[in-house]
């Protein structure tokens, strides 16, 4: 019998706890998986003799509840994260699935197993030719099969079931601090996610424009209400001439970071165009082209641009698939410009046109981002046109900004104080 046998078998029960509970201290101490993983290692043969043994942490999270004892996955398999005593070209080779092998039958039970003699067990997987035993504990987080614990021995009947109740121990103790590993880890790559939006926030405040323009005759002004850190809203205004400035609001698809990027690279390519002097229609077709050959297929933007002469008081627009514009009278009669084409980037040829509007004194002209019409109350209604109709009526005597601030509070008590789940963005030109 080897040394390291004769040691364990003299060992008392109150020995192997105390040494369990010495494990457990020492590998509670490091939150790297690898490194927790190799000191169960490094120690365990002092608790249990083997000579061979592995720590194999399943690929996939599904719950052993929802396998049956002859099921085998191609999808899932188990990862070698940390082993003794085998040849490592042998476990390459080995490649095995939920359910194949004594450790891909325990890994399906969730329950321990031991073989006294694995030449007579068909389950068993060759993967040392001098293997005489092997004992098999699941390692299990919260009711799922995470890994394994496999241990084997050149002799026969090495393991007794106090050995397994030992191994039980100490595999209920790795799960858990599998758990505050992955935690920890899922912690750290959190906060790295955090300030990549916050950097990607900052970026985006940046690119939005850091004062409402001054347009004689006009008072103009624009805000986005984001509702994540950053927005798929987008809004500019360019000057063009000293009574001209180009005006811009528009709706990327989707929301977070992608839809941020999308809009950062919709923001270039329009003021490019609008710097060569393009009038909107052919801006919103070169625009559209490089979109189409730049973004996924499932991506789109809705987007309104035009362009506000103050002297001649005409607004020359082109409108992408975005939400109608609302156009006031000084009286409260209000239209819904929905002249327009399809949005941006969804085809490679698309032809936009040009529309004019007169923007006589008095009144207000609104351009918004469907966050505020599709704002939905308790009972599941939404916002829509003929309450923003109403709230644009309302506070038509207010001030550009004031306006915004108003239409944005009718808002948030539409949806009893929740807010909208969508970015919501004003841009209001009134005419003085």
């Amino acid at each position: 019998m080897p040394e390291t046998m004769q040691k364990a078998v003299s060992l008392s029960t109150i020995d192997k706890l105390r040494m369990l509970l010495d494990i457990t201290k020492t590998i509670s101490r490091s939150l790297d998986l690898d490194e927790v993983l190799n000191l169960v290692m490094d120690t365990l043969d002092s608790l249990i003799p083997y000579d061979a043994a592995g720590i194999y942490l399943v690929k996939c999270s599904r719950p052993f509840t929802e396998w049956d004892e002859d099921t085998t996955d191609e999808t899932c398999v188990f990862h070698t994260q940390a082993v003794r005593g085998y040849d490592i070209d042998d476990l390459h080779e080995l490649h095995l699935k939920m359910g194949e092998g004594l450790i891909g039958h325990v890994a399906v039970s969730g329950k321990p197993y031991i073989s006294d003699d694995v030449r007579k067990d068909p389950r068993y997987i060759n993967a040392r030719a001098v293997t005489k035993s092997e004992m098999v504990a699941p390692i299990i987080s919260n009711n799922e099969v995470i890994g394994v614990f496999d241990l084997e021995s050149d002799e026969l009947h090495a393991y007794s079931n106090d050995d397994l109740e030992v191994l039980m121990l100490l595999s209920s103790q790795v799960a858990i601090i599998i758990e505050k590993v992955m935690l920890h880890e899922q912690l750290i790559e959190k906060q790295r996610l955090e300030t990549q939006l916050e950097v990607a926030r900052q970026v985006q405040l940046e690119l939005l424009p850091a004062r409402d323009p001054q347009l004689e005759g006009f008072d103009i002004s624009a805000y986005n209400f984001p509702t994540e850190e950053v927005s798929g809203d987008y809004y500019d205004w360019v000057r063009i001439y000293d009574d001209q400035i180009g005006i811009v609001i528009a709706d990327v698809s989707g929301k977070g970071v992608p839809a941020a990027l999308l809009m950062a690279f919709l923001r270039a390519s329009l003021r490019a165009a609008t710097h060569i002097g393009y009038a909107p229609h052919i801006s919103m077709s070169k625009v559209n082209y490089l979109l189409w050959e730049s973004i996924e297929r499932n991506q789109f933007v809705t987007g309104f641009y035009g362009i506000l002469d103050a002297t001649n008081r005409t607004l020359a627009y082109s409108n992408a698939g975005h939400n109608p514009p609302l156009l006031m009278e000084a009286d409260g009669q209000a239209r819904f410009e929905d002249r327009g084409g399809v949005p941006l980037g969804m085809f490679r040829d698309t032809r936009y046109y040009e529309y004019y509007e007169t923007i006589e004194p008095g009144q207000v002209f609104v351009l918004y981002t469907d966050g505020a019409t599709e704002a939905t109350n308790p009972a599941g209604e939404e916002y829509g046109l003929d309450r923003l109709t109403e709230a644009v009526r309302q506070c038509r005597e207010l001030g550009a900004r004031e306006m915004i601030d108003f239409i944005h509070r009718d808002v948030i008590a539409w949806t009893d104080g929740h807010g909208a789940t969508d970015d919501v963005t004003f841009f209001i030109v009134k005419a003085l």
